[in-house]
């Protein structure tokens, strides 16, 4: 039998993690996020707020529901607010040595029975059990960017994780409205293994000069309908992210067909990481992206 979860903490209040929170207290979970700095968590819940307030004005939530969803979000910057809750899920950055560092400073304050997930998108999920106290109780709960629109989480389990916390993050899941899928503990799962590639392939023709930025994105968004070009999504994942999600791949699986493009990796060293940055496959710095080559 899992267990009812009804409290749900988070680590790092970024864009995943603040989404997450987001979610959460909308399916009437009472949650708490963490982060090393109070203006990360203030400038989270001002997204939330922003994010929240927009979906009153669209129709898919009424002012009462707003009010309520807010009440149950609290932030800090001491992880001890973890200790009564049932799930904690880190949405740090995607860097192992990080996520192992957060799980040593957690693991100590969490109740003995309290989930631990992570929500990365393409390590392993048995090697960071590994780093924590209860890998029979951990896995990983991978949502998809921007977490309030996508309908998507992809289940996947450590070789040590056991049936009742697979269930109870099955129910998690559910809870939110969304849909679960589950996927085997193989680098990048299913989402990001075939989603990356693909991305690479449309850096690999600009590098090869087959077409321009403009050219690539029409070509996609027209020619197999997706909603949004390769080279536009991979500014709006960041493309430091697009990065270590191919070197994971290419690293996990050791085949040349991952191997990150040169353009890729000169963009992340010029610090041109897309959006967030300002700069990548597209300038952000004008009132209207435009390509940069």
């Amino acid at each position: 039998m899992s267990a009812v979860l009804k409290s749900i903490g988070i680590v790092g209040a970024g864009q995943m993690g603040c989404g997450i929170a987001h979610v959460s207290a909308a399916a009437g979970y009472k949650v708490h996020i963490y982060d090393l700095n109070q203006e990360r968590i203030e400038s989270g819940l001002a997204t939330i707020h922003g994010n929240l307030a927009r979906q009153v004005a669209n129709g898919k939530m009424t002012e009462e529901e707003r009010k309520a969803t807010l009440a149950l979000i609290s932030g800090s910057t001491d992880l001890n607010d973890f200790a009564p809750m049932d799930l904690v899920v880190e949405a740090a950055t995607e860097d192992e040595t990080v996520k192992k560092k957060i799980y040593t400073l957690v693991c100590p304050v969490l109740k003995p029975d309290a989930i631990l997930a992570t929500n990365t998108s393409s390590l392993s999920i048995t090697r960071l059990a590994a780093a924590t106290d209860r890998p029979e109780r951990f896995m990983g709960i991978h949502f998809m960017n921007p977490v309030p629109v996508m309908k998507l989480v992809e289940l996947v389990r450590g070789i040590a994780t056991d049936e009742p916390t697979f269930e109870a993050a099955k129910a998690y899941v559910a809870s939110l409205d969304k849909t679960a899928t589950v996927a085997e503990d193989f680098p990048a799962f299913i989402v990001n293994r075939i989603l990356l590639p693909m991305i690479n392939e449309a850096i690999y023709t600009l590098y090869e000069g087959v077409g321009s930025v403009d050219a690539i994105d029409t070509a996609m968004r027209l020619g197999a309908n997706h909603p949004m070009g390769p080279l536009q999504l991979a500014d709006f994942i960041g493309l430091d992210t697009c990065l270590s999600i191919m070197q994971v791949l290419h690293d996990g699986l050791a085949d040349s067909k991952y191997r990150p493009c040169p353009l890729l990796v000169k963009y992340v060293e010029a610090g041109w990481l897309g959006r967030k940055s300002g700069r990548g496959f597209y300038d952000y710095r004008g009132e209207v992206p435009v390509p940069t080559r």
